[in-house]
């Protein structure tokens, strides 16, 4: 029955055409397919070390430690018990662990003893971005309530230098955002013209004040601390002066003359001249206002027409 049902077929006219192109296409979908497993291996021996170099590599520790660990990397941090180990011949994860958490330890430590550092007196620190330091609101003019400014006698050359504080009142500590401003006024004889404020820089004539190395990127100012800004006038020329012309101004002393009024003679006549030279009332007034926009305090240099100031950074008051 089998042979009867069998019987009758027959290849189509075309099947040995078909088998001719078929067969190789099938070996050539293998040979794909095995040259596809082969680079998929190669990839990934090339691609394994290199992640478990970047790993263990120092950036990488803060990158993983800024992120509390979150990234699961083959061989680290993994939940496993300790002894246990990962397949494909790795180093167990509890050594690794371990080491990862020395290192985050040191770190750990390393921030402690800043922020010790920090909040003893009014100290310099910096942030990650160098401007605030964490843990201390940038202060604001409800905080910095209490400014003052002091001018010390000129000097034989007429320079004169002083200084402008300003006192955090709160109950809390903060970061100083910035030093603020510093501006003038001249005031009678003085020129807004001939006045400048320029930074205070290394082999400038202002020698007195702060080394610019000295100035801090940042200060934390406890309560009732203070912050100071240090300034030196140098003037560049003297205040005018001004001749008037003589004013003669007789007058007759008729008791002298026994009454006469001789004008012949010149007897009892006084003549008065005014010919001294008089200089020219001037100053400068020097306006230090903090970062906030306030609290603000003045100070006045005499005798000072024309002439530079020079001003340092904020820096903690000594």
């Amino acid at each position: 029955m089998m042979r009867g049902a069998v019987q009758d077929i027959a290849p189509s006219g075309d099947a040995l055409d078909h088998l001719r192109r078929a067969v190789p296409a099938r070996r050539a979908r293998k040979r794909q397919a095995l040259v596809g497993m082969a680079a998929a291996a190669l990839l990934i021996g090339t691609a394994v070390p290199a992640v478990f170099h970047v790993a263990t590599s120092p950036a990488s520790d803060d990158q993983f430690s800024s992120a509390n660990d979150s990234s699961d990397v083959p061989g680290e941090g993994s939940d496993e018990g300790p002894g246990s180990e990962s397949g494909g011949g790795g180093t167990p994860s509890g050594k690794d662990g371990d080491k990862d958490k020395g290192k985050d330890g040191e770190k750990d430590k390393d921030k402690g003893e800043e922020g010790e550092t920090a909040t003893d007196g009014a100290t310099v620190g910096t942030s990650p971005s160098g401007d605030v330091i964490a843990g201390a609101p940038v202060c604001d003019a409800s905080m910095l309530t209490d400014a003052s400014a002091t001018t010390g006698a000129p000097q034989s050359d007429g320079k004169v230098y002083g200084s402008f504080k300003v006192a955090n009142q709160s109950g809390a500590e903060c970061t100083l955002g910035g030093s603020g401003s510093v501006t003038f006024a001249a005031q009678g004889a003085a020129q807004d013209s001939k006045i400048t404020v320029v930074e205070h820089t290394a082999g400038d004539p202002a020698a007195g004040l702060p080394a610019p190395s000295a100035e801090p990127t940042a200060i934390l100012l406890k309560p009732g601390e203070s912050y100071e800004v240090q300034f030196a006038w140098v003037p560049s020329g003297s205040c005018p002066t001004t001749n008037p012309s003589p004013d003669p101004s007789p007058t007759e002393n008729n008791a002298d003359t026994g009454g006469t009024g001789d004008t012949a003679t010149g007897e009892g006549m006084q003549t008065q001249l005014v010919t001294a030279e008089e200089t020219a009332d001037g100053s400068v007034s020097i306006t230090h206002t903090a970062q906030p926009g306030a609290p603000a305090a003045d100070a006045t240099i005499p005798n000072a027409c024309e002439g530079t100031i020079y001003k340092t950074e904020a820096m903690p008051a000594s």
